[in-house]
């Protein structure tokens, strides 16, 4: 039991990492395109929007995936993220994965004498949009992944899901520029999430196969 949970710890510790510098970048990327007095605005907007997000998922998501059917779907949603994540891990972009950092950090990272001047001009409605848009899917994905992983272990979902705040609100700049220096920490953080999709769609499909089999029977 102990070894369980440890593992599943493990586990929920990465995703959050891996997750919460994905979600970092999205903020930071969308808000490099404004002027600098308006950046840091996005910026705060995402991270408060992200943090609510992640509470009112929380609250929901554990609860419906009681529901027979919504953790086979909830795992097919994650097998989607994590296509996402690996085809996004494939092409890099690291040409704007420094202009999120440079719009996080407000600092020229690249030493270009600019900060995020690559980044297509937008409005600040434009990017808290494009910004809360973002949250909303990616805030759904980190509750449905520390949520399959730490099943069973209410204990380590609670810290899973205090840590994605946490990480969120105050450590979004760091956990961005440490996944773009190791990026084999996102690679692992993809693998655990695959194997929790895995796992979901497996005991989901436990849970409704007994039923399809009827209707087709």
């Amino acid at each position: 039991m102990y070894s369980e949970a440890a593992t599943a710890f493990f586990q929920v510790v990465l995703i959050d990492i891996a997750l919460a510098g994905d979600n970092a970048i999205v903020i930071g990327l969308a808000a490099a395109g404004l002027p600098k007095e308006q950046r840091n605005r996005a910026i705060l907007v995402g991270i408060v929007a992200a943090t609510l997000l992640r509470i009112a998922f929380a609250l929901m998501t554990t609860q419906l995936l009681e529901i027979a059917g919504l953790l086979l779907a909830g795992g097919l949603l994650l097998l989607w993220v994590c296509w996402k994540m690996w085809r996004e891990l494939r092409e890099g972009h690291e040409a704007e994965a420094v202009q999120a950092e440079e719009a996080l950090a407000d600092a020229d990272i690249n030493a270009d004498g600019t900060v995020a001047a690559g980044a297509p001009r937008k409005t600040f409605r434009q990017a808290a949009t494009q910004i809360v848009i973002a949250d909303v899917s990616m805030s759904l994905d980190n509750v449905l992944a520390v949520a399959g992983a730490a099943h069973d272990h209410p204990g380590v979902l609670v810290f899973g899901l205090a840590l994605s705040i946490a990480l969120m609100g105050l450590a979004a700049t760091f956990i961005a520029r440490l996944l773009q220096r190791h990026r084999w920490i996102a690679y692992v953080g993809l693998l655990i999430i695959f194997y929790v999709a895995l796992e979901m769609i497996w005991e989901g499909w436990h849970e409704v196969g007994p039923a399809v089999a009827g209707i087709l029977g």
